[in-house]
């Protein structure tokens, strides 16, 4: 059942919604951030391609989703295709430090228990206020963390230049988190997750398309075992699974 306009929100809602979104788009960020100082690029991205993998996990242990052959292995085999993506520059990579790969994969567990637990949220209330508040709560959050590095004084003195790239990651960011939220309310979190496994090849066509970099041979198995895993993920299932899954 679709979600009706609401004008009388419980405070735990609004609560528990802020929170959420603080997670999401304010910790997850800060943790990614923070680790990327200090592990290798390619490692993160890694480490970060087991969101679906979490998701999948804790849905099952919230009871959201059941963890079924065919959607484990989808996700195991966007998983495999994201470290095919990434093995040259990983082989490449000098190294990190424990602690960045821990922070990466925080933000990783952080924006897999948030998109479990959005699902009840987004079913009862519209999406558009529900991703305004969040990003709201997120960024106010992120204001206050970011006092100590004098942003307030910092922001004076960009240029024009970084004032418009700025407004452009901003809007870009609101349209995406938009769509997230709007494909978690029509979706089961891995379902939609395991969609993130697109980004390192995504990131690499940009790069030949935009840059002119050289597209490494692996990219078209990395592309099969991604295409691979959302058709087994994302798959409607047959009717002797569905008793299965009902039964």
């Amino acid at each position: 059942m679709s979600a009706q306009p609401n004008p009388s929100v419980p405070p735990r809602d609004l609560i528990a919604m802020c929170a959420l979104g603080i997670g999401q788009f304010g910790i997850l960020i800060a943790l990614l951030n923070w680790g990327l100082q200090h592990v290798q690029a390619a490692q993160a991205a890694l480490i970060f391609s087991l969101f679906p993998l979490l998701t999948l996990l804790l849905a099952a242990a919230f009871g959201r989703e059941q963890v079924t052959p065919g959607l484990l292995a989808g996700v195991l085999l966007s998983i495999g295709g994201v470290a095919v993506s990434l093995a040259p520059k990983l082989q490449a990579s000098t190294g990190g430090h424990w602690w960045g790969e821990l922070a990466v994969l925080g933000a990783a567990c952080t924006g897999a228990l948030c998109s479990v637990l959005y699902r009840p949220y987004l079913q009862r209330y519209p999406t558009v206020p529900v991703s305004a508040l969040a990003m709201l709560a997120s960024v106010l959050f992120l204001a206050v963390v970011a006092v100590p590095e004098q942003w307030l004084t910092r922001v004076t003195t960009f240029s024009p230049g970084a004032w418009a790239a700025i407004v452009f990651i901003g809007v870009s960011s609101g349209i995406g988190y938009y769509l997230w939220l709007y494909a978690l309310k029509h979706e089961s979190p891995t379902r939609v997750t395991v969609f993130l496994s697109l980004n390192p090849v995504t990131a690499a066509l940009l790069g030949w398309g935009l840059l002119g970099e050289v597209l490494d041979p692996t990219l078209l198995a990395a592309l099969a075992l991604i295409g691979a895993g959302l058709w087994l993920a994302t798959r409607t299932p047959t009717a002797q699974e569905a008793r299965e899954r009902a039964g």
